[in-house]
């Protein structure tokens, strides 16, 4: 390491970043960020990455989810409520189904920058630069709105503050309490064949807590069970944001990037003398890598050398998002040269990214059907292997939206208009989400 420092990616090509007109604003935002407080602490991030290291092994699961974008609009209490509530259900499930500790991460409180297919949208004729993000300019179709606006970063860095508070207190403060499980739901959920499932589940877990309590088990002598932690991670794209919120650990010594838990690397990123690899080797956080079909082996071991040099556990995740049919094709080969050059990582399914398509009427989607399907074949190709399926990757939120198309409820092309809401890519609604959930727990059971 003696190579990085925490400006050393600025000397490197990068792609995917905006381009800020006034430099000297730009600055002094950065240095206004330099002097906030970290949102997150380096003992957090040890911790996360104790139990990521377990699920590397097998001994848990990993479940990270939440928007594809979070958005400076949609910013309120009842929003992050929503999700949290999804989470507990969903880790409840894969839990008590699934029979392995459930390492819980969001996509939350700073997943604002997106990458985009190409630098510039045209609509009637009129060419503008691409929505990147709340983070960096306006989703509103206008040449001031699409212009990069450094000011950006202090409302997202708010929001991500605001946001880490109302999940700390809503895990600390008792509304994690297993004993209100049954008052996770939501209320559109009701009638789902998933919830019905669900209260099965509640049920029996109910019985099990009066047993426990019966014995002298409870919540003042074991915390668990009241109580949980919910880890943050986004996409580090805006690296002058993530240079900004970057600290030395005061007890290590070592750098560690305090805007969230986990940071990950993304498909179109990844490149390995570019800007964003080069930046993210130097912290201490646990590191994700995108993996899509075009990844090969040698392009995985030299990110796993560069990422993770003491090959040490629990440090790097390789979230794979290949397609519900190239995965079968694409990622065994790569498992075997990890396996074979005994580099520890942590595989997890991305099975919402590469199984995208667009409707005649022009609205981004994703079949629930090819979503599962990855998932399986996921699930299928480590047990062949002889490896661990040690985690999954959604995009979900606990909103009633109709983005994705299938599952139970059976939504349509034709039913996308209704409560299409997302800011940038297709997400699964709480039904969908919590049925993926329990088709999840039945793999991890067999």
């Amino acid at each position: 390491m003696k190579d990085w420092n925490l400006q050393s990616w600025r000397s490197k090509p990068i792609v995917q970043q905006p381009i800020y007109k006034d430099q000297k604003l730009l600055k002094s935002v950065e240095d206004t960020l330099r002097s906030y407080p970290p949102l997150i602490f380096a003992q957090e991030v040890r911790s996360l990455k104790k139990k990521l290291a377990k699920a590397s092994r097998g001994e848990a699961f990993l479940l990270q989810g939440g928007d594809c974008a979070e958005s400076f609009a949609e910013f309120n209490a009842d929003n992050i409520r929503d999700f949290f509530k999804l989470f507990l259900q969903m880790s409840v499930v894969l839990t008590f189904a699934g029979g392995k500790p459930i390492v819980k991460v969001g996509r939350i409180a700073g997943q604002f920058a997106k990458p985009r297919s190409s630098d510039f949208e045209e609509i009637d004729g009129v060419k503008l630069p691409s929505y990147r993000g709340d983070i960096i300019n306006s989703i509103e179709f206008s040449k001031e709105a699409r212009e990069p606006d450094p000011y950006r970063m202090l409302r997202a860095y708010n929001q991500s503050a605001a946001t880490q508070n109302l999940i700390r207190a809503f895990a600390r403060g008792g509304f994690a309490d297993l004993h209100k499980v049954n008052s996770w739901n939501l209320g559109f959920t009701a009638q789902s064949s998933a919830n019905e499932r669900y209260k099965e589940m509640t049920s029996k877990i109910t019985q099990a807590l009066e047993f426990m309590e019966a014995c002298g088990i409870n919540a003042k002598n074991t915390p668990n069970m009241n109580q949980t932690v919910l880890y943050s991670s986004h996409e580090a794209l805006l690296l002058n944001y993530e240079e900004a919120l970057t600290r030395r650990d005061s007890l290590s010594g070592d750098w560690y990037d305090c805007s969230a838990h986990m940071l990950w690397i993304g498909d179109r990123t990844r490149q390995l003398d570019h800007a964003h690899v080069e930046f993210l080797r130097g912290v201490k956080n646990p590191i994700g890598v995108k993996a899509g079909p075009s990844m090969d082996e040698e392009e995985l071991l030299k990110l796993c050398d560069s990422l993770n040099p003491e090959n040490e556990e629990g440090r790097l995740n390789i979230i794979v998002r290949m397609g519900a049919t190239k995965v079968t094709k694409e990622l065994p080969k790569l498992i075997r040269a990890v396996k074979k050059e005994g580099k520890n990582v942590l595989w997890s399914c991305d099975p919402m990214h590469a199984n995208t398509l667009k409707t005649e009427d022009g609205f981004k989607t994703r079949p629930f059907d090819s979503i599962l399907l990855e998932v399986k074949n996921f699930f299928d190709i480590h047990k062949a292997e002889g490896t661990y399926a040690g985690g999954i990757h959604l995009e979900m939120t606990g909103k009633d939206v109709t983005e994705c198309i299938g599952g139970a409820q059976a939504i349509k092309e034709e039913n996308l208009s209704s409560r299409y809401h997302t800011h940038c890519d297709p997400r699964l609604n709480a039904n969908q989400a919590l049925e993926l959930a329990f088709l999840i727990a039945d793999t991890l059971k067999q």
